[in-house]
C-alpha cells in the first residue's frame, strides 16, 4: 500500500510522542514492503533527509508560529498527498484532522484514518480560539475519516460518549529495551541509580513546575534520604520560552536539579535505564510514550492520578494527586525509601509493556484497519442492495 503520514513534525523523532509513534509505525510498515510517505517540517527534520530507512520523507511549506505551524503544514502536506494518489492518508492529531475532509471529497478512493493521540484543547498553552478549533478537531476526527483510532481507553470512551463514534483502540507502543552501560550518564555528572528522571516537552500541562517544587520540598523535609540524589529534566521548549524561564528561576542555585536539554539515542537510553525513579506529573495526556519507555527499561514509574496514567500504571502506590505538590513530595520520599518496592515494580513494568504495548501487535492491527472496507462505504452498499 501507498501510505501518507500527516500531522507529525517529522522523523527521525527528536522529541514528541506523536513523532516517536509515527517513526516506529512507519519503520515497521516499510519493513513489510509498504511505500510510506512521512511529511516533515524543515525546522524539525533537515531538508537533506529525504529517505529514512526506506521511508520517503517529504518536506512541505509551513508558517512556523505557535498557532499556524501545524495547520498550514497539514494543508500543504494534504495537497501534495492528493497528487500522489495514496491508498491511505493517515492524519495524526485532532488539529490536523480538521482538514481530513479534503481527501474525502477530492480523493474518494483513498482511505482516510485519523489517530487521536490526546485531547489537545486541555493543554494550558492554548487560548480560547485555539481551544474552540481543537474542540472542532475532535468532532472532525470522529466525523470525516473512514476510521478513527484512539490510543487510550479514555479517548475511546470520550469519542463514544461525546460523538457516538465507535473508534478502534490501538495504543502506543515501545520496543523491548536492554539496559546499556552508564558512561554517558556519568559524563553528564549524574551517578547511576541516584537520580529521578522526567522526559518531556517543557510545556505547562506536563507539570514540570509541580515536580521541581515537590522535589525541593522533599529534600528540605528529608535531607539525609535525598542528599545524594538529583532530579534530571530532559526536554526543551515548544513555543514556551517564558515557561522554561520560570522553571529555571525555580531551580536557580539548586545544584541537585539538572536540565539536560533534548537528548536522543544512546544518551537517552542510558538516562532511562539508570534512573532510580521515573516521574510523569502531567495534567493531561493521551497515552504517554515516555512512561512506556521508562517501563521497558524496568524502571518504576510515579505518575499523576489522571485516567490515562491509571490505564498504564495500575498500582495506586505509584500515583499522586494531580497538580498537588504536597502529594508528589510525599510519594517521592515514600518510594525512594522503599528499595524493594521499586525493584519489584520495575520488573513488573517491563513484563507488562512487552506484553500489552509491543509494536508487532500494533502494526498488525493498523494494517488490518488500513485494509478493511470502510464502514461508511459498507453501509452505502447495503442500502443500495436493499
Amino acid at each position: 500500500m501507498k501510505i501518507a503520514m500527516i500531522g507529525q513534525k517529522g522523523i527521525p523523532a527528536i522529541y514528541g510522542g506523536i513523532e516517536r509513534h509515527v517513526e516506529e509505525l512507519s519503520l515497521e510498515l516499510a519493513k513489510q514492503g509498504h511505500e510510506i510517505f512521512v511529511y516533515a517540517r524543515a525546522w524539525y527534520t533537515p531538508k537533506n533527509i529525504r529517505n529514512y530507512h526506506g521511508i520517503k520523507v517529504v518536506h512541505t511549506p509551513t508558517l512556523r508560529t505557535k498557532h499556524l505551524d501545524a495547520i498550514t503544514h497539514t494543508f500543504t502536506s494534504t495537497i501534495h498527498a492528493l497528487w500522489q494518489k495514496m491508498d491511505v492518508i493517515h492524519y495524526h492529531g485532532v488539529g490536523p484532522a480538521l482538514l481530513s475532509w479534503i481527501p474525502r471529497i477530492f480523493a474518494p478512493k483513498t482511505k482516510i484514518i485519523v489517530t487521536m493521540h490526546c485531547l489537545d484543547r486541555y493543554h494550558q498553552k492554548w487560548g480560547l480560539f485555539a481551544r474552540l478549533m481543537l474542540r472542532l478537531g475532535e468532532w472532525a476526527s470522529c466525523k470525516f475519516p473512514h476510521e478513527t483510532i484512539a490510543v487510550s481507553k479514555t479517548i475511546y470512551n470520550y469519542c463514544l460518549n461525546e460523538f457516538q463514534k465507535q473508534t478502534t483502540y490501538i495504543p502506543n507502543g515501545v520496543k523491548p529495551a536492554k539496559a546499556p552501560n552508564s558512561s554517558l550518564v556519568e559524563d553528564l555528572g549524574i551517578a547511576p541509580e541516584k537520580y529521578l528522571l522526567m522526559v518531556s516537552r517543557l510545556v505547562k500541562h506536563k507539570g514540570s513546575h509541580y515536580l521541581l517544587e515537590a522535589w525541593q520540598m522533599a529534600r528540605q523535609q528529608n535531607p539525609e534520604l535525598l542528599q545524594d540524589y538529583k532530579l534530571v529534566i530532559v526536554g526543551g521548549a515548544a513555543f514556551t520560552d517564558n515557561y522554561v524561564a520560570k522553571l529555571r528561576l525555580i531551580a536557580r542555585g539548586d545544584k541537585s536539579i539538572v536540565f539536560t536539554g533534548w537528548q536522543k539515542g544512546q544518551t537517552l537510553s542510558e538516562l532511562y535505564a539508570h534512573a532510580k525513579l521515573f516521574v510523569h506529573p502531567s495534567e493531561n495526556e493521551g497515552l504517554p510514550i515516555t512512561v512506556l519507555q521508562a517501563m521497558s527499561y524496568a524502571r518504576p514509574v510515579l505518575v499523576s492520578d489522571i485516567p490515562e496514567h491509571k490505564e498504564v500504571v495500575s498500582d495506586e502506590r505509584f500515583w499522586f494527586s494531580n497538580a498537588k505538590i504536597n502529594s508528589l513530595a510525599e510519594k517521592i520520599v515514600e518510594l525512594i525509601g522503599n528499595e524493594q518496592l521499586l525493584k519489584e515494580a520495575g520488573a513488573k513494568n517491563k513484563i507488562m509493556v512487552e506484553k500489552n504495548y509491543n509494536w508487532e501487535d500494533i502494526v498488525k492491527q493498523t494494517i488490518e484497519l488500513y485494509s478493511s472496507f470502510p464502514v461508511s462505504e459498507l453501509k452505502k452498499l447495503r442500502t443500495m442492495e436493499s
